[in-house]
């Protein structure tokens, strides 16, 4: 009896809160969207899962949590609490990204500058709500549609609050489809809707391997703060393109980028333990996340009209969705929408430009307030 009553006081039986359900619930729903509707299974597969294994309730002094210093979870949060997992990320992104449609058509960055806007105004936002700077600021870059660079400055600004900001910037990321399409078709005509844009002329060999070495000097002196993202970034845009790194860059945008993916998905979502997790300050993450991401796809949108009052070379203002970064979700929601009013109009070689440009966007962002906020 001795046994069986030290068993049952280490099991689940007298840990489990209606918390822990309620998280265990969210991770079903995430492993459900992920399977059964295919919204970004890469990420919300592990993170999904993750949020079963941190919801499980065991005795404190297992070293069993990710919470608990030695074990083994611990071990891999630590990628996610000292922003080294979202670098990498960006390694394999640089090396699978193409920026021949940006190099194209330079001024389609403004779209993607013009996007970060949401992020600024929910950083003022969430200031008003009560919340310090630095937090802030980490709340506020979910609006960049980017869940690697909001765990990064999270886990420079707020630590604290690594799980709900992660877990809010991956499930905006995860539900493009379902957001950005009424946005797009609120704030847009059917006549703007069918604009078609002109072919965009192909970007040299040369210019490539130019354009990643010269944009991150630029970058870094003046935004010091993104050197760790955009650093790694540009360097795998430098071995897929430099054609004598093939090797490495096939590395990096398949198995490393998936392996990084993995730890980094699970890690967060081991974090998500409940009594941790569901506070006030979390739900109001969420809500302002909401907004910001909102906010960043209108204002995409809307500077694209604007630019068509200032250009004779008309754009679509369906590609302004695509400066959240949110690479590539964005860019085929962009397609999608084009393609429900003209099968025959592809523009996602187009929204692929301020896609790009807002990876690089909402990194700097995080670099200015880095630089600016961070100790």
């Amino acid at each position: 009896m001795e046994i069986l009553e030290r068993f049952i006081s280490v099991s689940f039986v007298g840990h489990l809160t209606w918390g822990n359900a309620a998280m265990i619930a969210v991770g079903c729903l995430f492993l459900y969207l992920a399977i059964k509707k295919d919204y970004e299974p890469l990420l919300l597969v592990p993170i999904g899962f993750g949020i079963l294994v941190g919801n499980i309730p065991f005795a404190t002094g297992m070293k069993l949590g990710v919470y608990e210093p030695g074990s083994v979870l611990s071990i891999l949060y630590q990628g996610v609490q000292q922003g080294w997992y979202p670098p990498l990320i960006f390694l394999g992104i640089g090396a699978m990204t193409d920026f021949s449609s940006l190099l194209s058509s330079p001024r389609l960055i403004l779209l993607g500058a013009a996007a970060q806007a949401g992020i600024f105004l929910t950083f003022l936002g969430a200031l008003a709500l009560g919340f310090d700077t630095p937090h802030a600021a980490a709340i506020g870059i979910i609006g960049g549609a980017d869940g690697p660079t909001a765990i990064f400055l999270a886990s420079q600004l707020a630590p604290d609050f690594i799980g709900p900001i992660a877990i809010a910037a991956y499930s905006y990321m995860a539900l493009v489809p379902v957001i950005q399409p009424p946005i797009i078709k609120l704030l847009t005509t059917q006549r703007e809707r069918l604009i078609r844009m002109k072919p965009s002329r192909p970007a040299s060999k040369r210019l490539r391997v130019i354009f990643p070495v010269f944009a991150f000097l630029l970058i870094a002196f003046i935004a010091p703060g993104s050197i760790p993202l955009l650093g790694l970034l540009f360097f795998g845009n430098v071995l897929k393109e430099s054609g004598v790194t093939e090797r490495l860059a096939n590395t990096a945008r398949n198995a490393f980028i998936d392996i990084i993916t993995i730890l980094l998905g699970f890690s967060v979502g081991t974090s998500t333990d409940a009594t941790r997790f569901l506070t006030p300050e979390s739900m109001k993450v969420f809500v302002l996340g909401a907004i910001s991401f909102a906010v960043a796809t209108a204002s995409g949108v809307l500077f694209a009209k604007l630019m068509n009052y200032l250009s004779k070379d008309p754009i679509n203002p369906i590609i302004g969705a695509a400066g959240v970064s949110a690479v590539p979700d964005s860019a085929r929601v962009c397609q999608m929408v084009g393609a429900q009013e003209d099968p025959h109009n592809f523009l996602i070689m187009h929204a692929m430009a301020p896609n790009v440009s807002g990876v690089i966007g909402s990194a700097v962002a995080a670099g200015v307030f880095l630089s600016t906020l961070g100790s």
